[in-house]
């Protein structure tokens, strides 16, 4: 028992910094992160059930009526637990789909070992960049997710889920920043020896299209 609560911050602290999805900065990274409590919550009250029947099974002999355990307790009680859940997830899963309602649209294209991203400026004009996505703050994003070699995995913790790259193929996920600022992306898909410095940021502007020339000029 000491040992588990000395544990405890460290435990604790894998769900905070800025590739923790339990500190959303979007309505779709808040709905992901309600999911997964959800989903904690279910996991932990069938987890207390099978201990407790567990623990009854070494205490002394009782007679009980099987139908409570097996049937009410058992079948009927666990699947209103997992139909909750699925329930749940099907709502949130519905809720985060990209729709047509003129979004705004970006590009990010993977390749062994960057990612390149694509935005038009207020003259309709391609801007590229490398490593860094801007997006609009306070308004839905839809990202184009492509890949030049392998699969890869388009992921930004704090706003939104998870999309594969893959091959010749263009999928769309949607993603949203609550307000202007940095916030930490990652390929989530293991691509080959240089994965683990396959990151990227999304820097989320007030202002849109963003004004990349002061930018330039800095560096």
């Amino acid at each position: 028992m000491k040992r588990l609560v000395l544990s405890a911050p460290l435990l604790l602290a894998a769900c905070d910094g800025p590739l923790s999805t339990l500190q959303p900065s979007g309505s779709i990274a808040g709905q992901i992160a309600w999911l997964w409590w959800v989903m904690l919550g279910g996991a932990v009250v069938l987890t207390v059930l099978v201990l407790v029947l567990l623990a009854m099974a070494f205490g002394r002999p009782r007679d009980v009526d099987g139908r409570v355990w097996t049937h009410r307790l058992g079948l009927w009680f666990s699947l209103v637990i997992l139909s909750a859940t699925l329930g749940a997830g099907l709502w949130v899963g519905e809720r985060i789909l990209p729709r047509d309602d003129d979004a705004v649209v970006v590009e990010a294209h993977a390749v062994q070992w960057g990612w390149r991203f694509t935005h038009e400026d207020a003259a309709g004009n391609r801007v590229e960049t490398d490593d860094l996505l801007h997006i609009p703050a306070a308004t839905p994003v839809d990202v184009l997710v492509t890949s030049e070699d392998v699969i890869h995995s388009f992921w930004v913790p704090q706003l939104a889920g998870k999309m594969d790259a893959i091959p010749g193929r263009t999928n769309r996920i949607r993603i949203e920043a609550d307000s202007p600022g940095t916030y930490a992306g990652l390929c989530a898909e293991f691509c080959g020896s240089g994965h683990a410095r396959m990151r990227f940021d999304v820097q989320a502007h007030a202002d849109w299209p963003p004004d990349l020339s002061e930018d330039s000029a800095d560096e």
